[in-house]
């Protein structure tokens, strides 16, 4: 099966999945219990598969949907302050049409870039148990599967990078770091990050010129593998 079919069967599965208890309850409550600024919006309240283009060498790893944003809206990191940094710094160096994601039919498209979560609801609390993580991993594989022309993974995160370390058997795993690389013995690179999220970008401890340095370097990664 091509990596085209193979993602949109992956998509498909993912949207249906209800395997985790706490995490249905979860997002279906947070879908009805809205956030005030968002009451007149309908929820998504499902799982969230990845996006991006099929044929992409740079694959960006979240952790999972936040409650508000992907889970709101359908679609990996739209809608939420992380995104609007992610996306932003995707649409400067090239990778994305436009500097904005607010919703499925927003018109956004990206260009050698994948983005997924090896956690595929939102968790409460942003924490997913071991036991949630690991009925979620299947779908991280398949995706990872599917991306065949990848040889660059950007992680967000350190919890990104050990999810993401542990699917490609790094080891032994070097300490996490912003802009820590690790060679794979298939030639493939694992890219550190810190993560785009609220507290690290409000905070300056992850700015738009490192951010852009990262993917910069995704770039030119994917350019010469």
């Amino acid at each position: 099966m091509d990596g085209r079919r193979l993602l949109l069967e992956v998509h498909d599965e993912v949207v249906d999945c209800r395997a985790c208890p706490r995490l249905v309850e979860w997002r279906e409550q947070v879908a009805i219990r809205k956030r005030a600024a968002y009451l007149e919006q309908d929820y998504w309240g499902r799982p969230v598969p990845g996006f991006g283009d099929p044929l992409a060498r740079i694959l960006i790893v979240g952790l999972a949907p936040a409650a508000h944003g992907a889970n709101r809206t359908g679609r990996v990191f739209t809608g939420d302050r992380s995104g609007d940094f992610l996306f932003a710094a995707l649409h400067r160096v090239g990778l994305a049409n436009q500097p904005e994601a607010v919703g499925l039919d927003d018109g956004l498209s990206l260009t050698d870039v994948f983005i997924t979560a090896p956690v595929k609801c939102a968790p409460p609390a942003n924490k997913p148990t071991p036991e949630e993580r690991a009925a979620c991993r299947p779908f991280f594989q398949r995706e990872v599967a599917a991306l065949e022309r990848v040889s660059v993974v950007v992680v967000l995160g350190q919890i990104g990078y050990v999810a993401t370390a542990a699917e490609f058997g790094l080891r032994p795993r070097p300490r996490f770091g912003h802009g820590v690389e690790a060679r794979l013995v298939d030639g493939r690179t694992i890219l550190c990050s810190y993560h785009v999220s609220q507290q690290n970008t409000f905070t300056g401890r992850l700015t738009e010129s490192m951010f852009d340095a990262v993917l910069v370097r995704a770039m030119e990664l994917a350019a010469a593998g």
